[in-house]
């Protein structure tokens, strides 16, 4: 038998006669050999405790794990695009940076590892913000921001820094009051509309803001989003979709309508509102986009397509500029704490005065907490005072008789 023997690494031939097999082999360094097969003992088994193996079934084992490819880990561009502005709104996700943040350079100062962080430094962490004396709200939105920036599976556990500030609110209610928003009255939101000059756009439309907001018990997004487009004027009312809320995370939509007062002047009623402020919109060449839109002081349409990332549409800050400014020229008292969610909170307490119940033309989840105890309570609590009989008595005779 001859052979033909390449250069290492390279193949060798044997050549035999015509009756005997030819093979191929690749050469390999002798100091490598003997080659070794991995024992299947030395396989790691796959268990943890949520593990469930049925009945004759093998225990897995590291060989019968996935090999993962980059591929398996990248997402496309569109696809990226999308996770930036995913479901947190723009102000949630720019809270939640600043807290991320802070909390990782308090872990750098502290020696800690900030991501992914141990129960111990959660806890630590949220007691010191509880030491610096900051509202308990406050304090939770710091925790939900850091917690959801841990990996899922590696996330701290809440109980503690939960239990410390529960008991940390009760101290604090005790030295704080929350002071809210003021309703807006009926007596307030017409003296506001009073001071809205129909000649001029700014009038039509803050007059529109003033009644849809009132009418819908919008929060401030909510207005601020409405499209041309969402809005439907009816003889008998506005109905207007509000296309995502904050009760709404799927962003299913809902509808609203507010009906129109045919027995009350027409600067006050909804309908005739909206439609003054659409004919003044078309009247400037604006069709569609968003329905609340920003002034210059001669009422002309300001250019914000590049002035912010909302485009043309308002800001709620806006929104509570404008209401504010209504609540200035109409002389109410404490105008300055006056913003649109006055609108909300009067609108309800009506409702809810008047024996109705707002839940569902707030878009509040049925059977909320906030709507039982700041508005349902409070207008049975009014009615059923103690004080009504003692005036009630104090309109008789002392026979008894009128």
């Amino acid at each position: 038998m001859t052979a033909h023997q390449g250069s290492a690494g390279e193949a060798s031939m044997a050549v035999v006669d015509e009756d005997t097999e030819v093979f191929e082999a690749e050469l390999v360094d002798e100091a490598l050999l003997p080659a070794t097969i991995p024992s299947a003992a030395a396989l790691r088994p796959l268990l943890d405790r949520h593990t469930i193996l049925h009945p004759g079934e093998s225990v897995p084992t590291e060989a019968d794990a996935p090999t993962y490819t980059r591929r398996d880990f990248e997402v496309s561009p569109a696809t990226a695009e999308r996770l930036k502005n995913k479901a947190a709104p723009a102000n949630t996700n720019r809270n939640y940076s600043s807290q991320r943040k802070n909390f990782a350079e308090w872990c750098e100062a502290m020696g800690r590892v900030a991501r992914p962080c141990t129960t111990a430094t959660y806890v630590e962490w949220v007691a010191g913000l509880i030491a610096r004396g900051m509202a308990p709200n406050t304090i939770r939105t710091y925790m939900s921001g850091v917690r959801t920036w841990m990996p899922e599976d590696q996330r701290p556990g809440t109980s503690e820094a939960r239990g410390m500030l529960a008991e940390y609110r009760k101290e604090w209610g005790k030295r704080n009051r929350v002071r809210k928003a003021p309703p807006i009255t009926e007596p307030m939101l017409r003296a506001m509309v009073d001071t809205c000059d129909l000649r001029t756009p700014a009038g039509l439309r803050d007059r529109c803001a003033l009644l849809v907001g009132r009418g819908a018990l919008n929060r401030r997004i909510e207005l601020a989003d409405l499209d041309i487009d969402d809005v439907e004027v009816e003889d008998s009312g506005v109905d207007l979709w509000i296309a995502y809320s904050k009760t709404d995370h799927e962003g299913k939509g809902e509808s609203t309508f507010i009906p129109a007062d045919p027995a009350g002047p027409t600067l006050y009623d909804p309908v005739s509102a909206v439609r003054d402020w659409l004919h003044c919109l078309h009247r400037m060449g604006v069709h569609d986009g968003p329905l609340m839109r920003a002034l210059t002081s001669k009422g002309r349409l300001q250019n914000r397509t590049a002035a912010t990332t909302r485009g043309d549409y308002v800001t709620g800050d806006a929104l509570n500029d404008w209401i504010r400014h209504r609540a200035y020229l109409a002389g109410l008292p404490g105008w300055h704490l006056i913003t649109s969610h006055g609108l909300r909170r009067g609108g309800a307490q009506q409702i809810a005065d008047a024996g109705g119940d707002p839940t569902q033309q707030g878009r509040w989840k049925p059977g909320s907490a906030t709507v039982k105890r700041e508005y349902l309570d409070r207008a049975q609590s009014r009615a059923q005072n103690p004080w009504h009989k003692v005036h009630m008595r104090g309109t008789l005779e002392p026979d008894g008789e009128p």
